[in-house]
Formats: C-alpha cells, structure tokens, sequence
C-alpha cells in the first residue's frame, strides 16, 4: 500500500506539472491526490508519525496537519479580499497613476522598483495583476508591452521572497515557524533587490527599452481623474497599514499570523462599509464595492489548489517519506546549498508550493537557519525562469496572452542571471557577515 500512495503522488504531481497540455485545472488533480493518498493511508492501516507530539494514531496525526494547512489557507483568505477591497476601490490608482514617463529606460526601472516593493506589500500576483493593467494604459503597442510586463514579473517574484506575506511560500515557512519576520528581511532583501535590479540593468542595454514608448495621444489628467474615487486614498492606506500591521501584531502578541490576519481583514471591512466612495453615493451602489463583491472575487480554486496538494504532501510526511529523501539527497550531493540551487530552478518548472511543502518536511534546521532563508529565495525567484514557473508569470501570461517560447528566448536568461546572481549574494552575506 505504501507503493500505492506514491504511485498516486507521483500521477497526481504530473497531472499539475502538465496541466496547460492536458486543458485540466491543476485543482483537480491535487484534491484528488490530497484524499485518496489519505485514503490509501487509512485502508492500508499503515503507520503514521507526527514528529511534533509522537502520535501514532490516524485521527491526531491528520488533525494537526489540517490544522496547519488550514492556518495558511485562513491568512491567504484574509490576504487575498484586503487586496480586493482594495482594487474595488482602485486605492491602487494612488500609486500608479503617478508614473507618467515616456522613457523606455526609466519606464523598466520604475516598473521593476514597484514591483519589488508592491509584491512585499501585498503579494507577487496581486503586483502583476495590478501592473499589467497600468502597463496597459501606459504602453499600449503590445509589442512592447510584452517587455515591461515580463519584468514586471521579475520584480514581483523577487519583492514577494523577502516578506513573510510576498508569497505562498515564504508565507508558509512564517506559519511554520521556520523564518522570522525580521530575520527573512534581514537576510533576504539584499539579495531580493540584487535578483530584480541585476536583470533590470542588463535589460536596459538590450535594444527593447532603448528610445521611447509609443505613445497614442494619452491624456493623463483624465486617466487620474477617472480611476480614482474618493475613497481610494483611504482604503490604500487602511489596506496596506493591515497587512503590514499582521507581523507586528504576531511579534507583541506571539499568536498564530492568520489572527493578526483576521484582526486587519475586520478593520479594512468595517471601513469599507461606512465610507463614501463616489459624489453621489447611493445604497443601491454600495454592493459594487463591498466586501461581498471583494470575497466572490477572490481565488477559491486557488486556496482549494493549496487544500489538496499540502495534505498530499503531509501525507508523505506522516509516512517519513520526505525525512529518508533528504537523507538520500545528502549522500548524494553533500552541499546543501547546491541542492537548493536546484530546488529554484526546478521551482520555474514545477509548481514552487509542494517544493516547499516537502522540504519543510525533510529538514529539521531550527528557526531562522540559513537553509530556510536559502529556500525561501530560490523557491520565490527561481520561477520567473519560465513564465509558467510562479504565479505572478501564469496570470502575466494569461492576462497579456504571453508565448512560451518567446519568454524562453527572450526573457529566461535575464531571470537566470538575476536569480545567479542574488543566490551568490545570499552565499557571500553568509560566509562575510552572518557567519
């Protein structure tokens, strides 16, 4: 029976890795694959460990997992409809309504930065979405539009890998206890910043973002005047303050994030509920931007994609599947800075959240190891490698109808050379500064 769940986790992991070949919601597969491994677990009366209270028993062992896939899909519930709210009430016109240029060069810079700094605010596929759609009014030949938005994509994964609410993964490891909100600032940013800027200069030399944008008679003060209401200004700052408030809150009061989560989510709705966003704001319009209207907008396939594939995973982890496969691994390839390396790179190919799941199972390195630090930025970085490779490049794709083939050829070896040289960043501070 043992064979049986592996052969399930093993058809159910191709069947996500294959998904766009097979036109088969990744969903699908990965709650499929959650409840039958559990099954196979159950029918064949195998044992189980939980290696944090040593019960051998099936109902505990599964409760406390469920219990911490669920602290993670509680917080990204709460993250996703704060980020809503806020689009609801284009609080993000405040910001990108201020990039007027026409600088092809200056453009790819300012684009990257606020990227890098958006996605650690919110999250990496929050950012894209919200800079594709301004990339969309300030570069309209789409041609050129492919350029900025596929950078925007680098910016975005490299800005989520040093915040603990910048992506899935990073957040997953702050929920476990592995990284500290301090200490993945304090040893990621710099080489976060170096992953985005390193590609972006190389960029600006290369013919694409020489010269200036195509323009088509854009009258920006109209833009503004037609994206904001009155009340984006507020539900920006209110939003933003939330989720920045959710490390703080955890920090003063030790509990679990996705409370801290909660507490802002309730603040952000009840400012929502009583402010004006529009002149002549009638009752008969308040569900346009309520937080009805923001959860019925969130990601459910999403959250239910996570479901699934974080209780496959624990399944194998209750079988101490993934604790003899980081053994194999370390005889195998001794530096465990290498394996990492890879684990980004298979992470442009493979769907980065099980990557991360399975470590968090296969290594037992305390709180703020270096190893979890290393994991988090080659797991958050690496994907932009292929444009299917995170989230942030899948909805960049979908949104701008991106060409495989064209990414790979055009923008892969600038995402390599940003990944290389923020993952030799990483290694340097360790072995000058953390040491």
């Amino acid at each position: 029976m043992l064979i049986a769940v592996l052969v399930c986790f093993v058809l159910g992991y191709l069947a996500i890795v294959f998904e766009h070949p097979l036109k088969l919601d990744k969903t699908v597969p990965a709650l499929l694959m959650g409840a039958t491994c559990w099954g196979l677990i159950s029918l064949g009366h195998l044992p189980v460990v939980d290696h944090h209270f040593n019960e051998g028993e099936m109902s505990p062992v599964l409760l406390h997992h469920i219990g911490k896939v669920a602290e993670i899909l509680i917080f990204l519930i709460g993250a996703m409809t704060i980020v809503e709210l806020i689009d609801l009430h284009r609080g993000f016109s405040v910001i990108t309504n201020r990039i007027r240029t026409t600088s092809k060069r200056k453009m790819l810079f300012l684009i990257t930065i606020l990227a890098f700094f958006l996605s650690a605010t919110l999250d990496n596929l929050a950012s894209t979405i919200v800079l594709v759609s301004l990339l969309r009014r300030l570069v309209p030949q789409r041609n050129e539009r492919l350029w900025f938005v596929s950078m925007a994509v680098i910016g975005a994964n490299a800005g989520g890998a040093w915040s603990p609410i910048g992506d899935v993964t990073t957040t997953m490891l702050w929920i476990g206890n592995k990284v500290s909100s301090l200490g993945l600032i304090e040893h990621l940013v710099l080489p976060s910043l170096v992953c985005a800027i390193v590609p972006a200069f190389v960029a600006s030399l290369t013919k694409p973002f020489q010269g200036h944008i195509t323009q088509q008679d854009i009258d920006f003060d109209h833009e503004v005047s037609q994206e904001k209401l009155l009340s984006s200004r507020v539900m920006l700052v209110v939003g933003i303050g939330a989720l920045i408030f959710v490390p703080i809150f955890k920090a003063i009061t030790h509990l679990p994030p996705y409370v801290g989560m909660m507490l802002g989510l309730g603040v952000v709705w009840l400012v929502s509920e009583y402010i004006h966003p529009e002149e002549d704001f009638t009752e008969e319009r308040k569900h346009l931007y309520s937080a009805h209207t923001a959860l019925s907008r969130i990601e459910m396939s999403s959250i239910l994609f996570f479901l699934g594939i974080l209780l496959a995973v624990a399944s194998l982890e209750s079988l101490s599947l993934l604790l003899d496969l980081s053994q194999a691994m370390e005889r195998a390839i001794p530096n465990t800075n290498i394996v990492i390396m890879i684990l980004g790179v298979a992470s442009a190919i493979i769907d980065n959240v099980p990557l991360v799941a399975a470590t968090m199972g296969m290594y037992t390195d305390p709180l703020d190891s270096s190893l979890w630090h290393f994991i988090a930025y080659s797991a958050g970085t690496g994907g932009s490698m292929l444009i299917i490779g995170s989230a942030a490049g899948v909805a960049a794709m979908g949104m701008e109808r991106i060409d495989f083939i064209w990414y790979l050829k055009k923008v892969s070896w600038i995402a390599a050379l940003g990944f290389l040289a923020g993952a030799f960043t990483f290694l340097g501070m360790q072995s000058f500064i953390f040491s």
